[in-house]
């Protein structure tokens, strides 16, 4: 039975835990780091890495997908970005960035971005941005959000889009709407012959309402960071550790119920470190979505500033546009190394794997079984 916490009378909430409440605990056996392997699989594709990138525009431009797809990972286009609005992205970027840095109006970069995004979006640019990234070879993915999900995804699909991201802060399998039809996220998935992944969800019922439509893999989070203000502007948290561990229990659960289908658990929000990505795993995430992480790689289209795609949103933006300190290590040796930082923020994934290691674990499900310990 979960904590029920009274906090006045008559009233309860119940208690959560985020990645730093909680420990890895080592087992009683080792083993070397070249025996364990980081390979992740969601549906008919195999990835190095269970990395997939945020699909924000300040870390992920069609060159970081596919240098993203090289090293082993899911690079994730916003197909509701610059990059389907504009012709030079580049200077769009760099204008973003000067005005981030103007102190004397510190909401201008915001302004400058609502803008950018008002103008419409172009499937021409779109599908020379997605014809880049299918043309170098790797796996090919774009997000859209709910709204707009039907009307793009015809568009993507004849583009080349190999995984479809459908993501939102929240979503849900049951849009009320008064105005307007809703996305049928059911019949949305079933009529497509590519695999949808959703999110983010928050709790143990929504994340299986997604696993019922029909998704191969469910985002848990709304990529929380030191940029994003959803909470401070919805009152909306999502504490990872129980987020995620109550997702993996969905999956268990419909696993249960469908007789062997698999939805795949992508932790999206907290995961700053390398320690963050190996606590979201041992919590039962079978990958992680990163995106303020990989700021400060030089290839970063922003220069090392990091928002999320909320943050132009027309009448309630809900991201900060951060700037981070400038780094010399490109996406190479911010996931792999090798690193001189002690904190964890390179060799990302070289960190996991060293930690799967460190418990005895050979592959990703079966670090999904090792022991945590609450701080505190």
């Amino acid at each position: 039975m979960r904590d029920q916490v009274e906090i006045g009378m008559g009233r309860t909430a119940m208690r959560g835990y985020d990645l730093d409440d909680v420990a890895i605990v080592p087992s009683r056996r080792t083993r070397s780091s070249k025996d364990v392997s980081l390979a992740w699989q969601i549906d008919a594709y195999r990835f190095d890495i269970p990395l997939v990138t945020h699909p924000t525009d300040a870390v992920v431009s069609p060159a970081t997908a596919v240098r993203i797809g090289e090293l082993g990972g899911l690079g994730v286009l916003n197909a509701e970005g610059l990059w389907a609005r504009h012709e030079n992205v580049e200077q769009k970027l760099f204008d973003v960035v000067r005005a981030a840095e103007e102190d004397s109006d510190p909401e201008a970069a915001i302004r400058l971005l609502q803008e950018l995004h008002s103008a419409p979006i172009r499937l021409d640019l779109l599908a020379a941005s997605l014809k880049q990234i299918k043309d170098s070879g790797v796996t090919v993915a774009a997000r859209v959000s709910p709204q707009h999900a039907e009307e793009l995804t015809p568009d993507l699909l004849a583009a080349g889009v190999e995984v479809l991201v459908v993501q939102g802060t929240i979503i849900s399998a049951e849009h009320v709407a008064r105005d307007g039809e809703p996305l049928n996220l059911k019949r949305f998935i079933a009529e497509l012959d590519v695999p949808v992944i959703a999110g983010g969800v928050g709790d143990y019922r929504t994340a299986m309402h997604l696993m019922r439509t029909g998704a191969a893999g469910v985002i848990v989070g709304f990529g929380q960071s030191r940029s994003t203000t959803t909470t401070q502007v919805l009152g909306i948290g999502v504490p990872m550790a129980t987020a995620v561990a109550d997702a993996a229990a969905a999956r268990r659960d419909y696993l249960d119920e469908t007789g062997g289908r698999y939805v795949h658990v992508i932790a999206d929000g907290s995961l700053a470190y390398s320690g963050d990505i190996a606590k979201a795993i041992a919590c039962g995430a079978d990958a992680v979505m990163l995106g303020e992480a990989l700021t400060e790689a030089a290839e970063s289209p922003a220069q090392g500033y990091y928002w999320t795609a909320a943050a132009a949103h027309p009448s309630l933006p809900r991201s900060e546009i951060t700037g981070f300190a400038g780094s010399d290590a490109d996406l190479e040796k911010l996931l792999f190394g090798p690193s001189s930082d002690p904190y964890g923020t390179l060799n990302l994934f070289g960190g996991l794997r060293r930690a799967m290691a460190k418990t005895g674990y050979r592959d990703l499900k079966e670090f999904q079984k090792v022991g945590l310990t609450l701080r505190g």
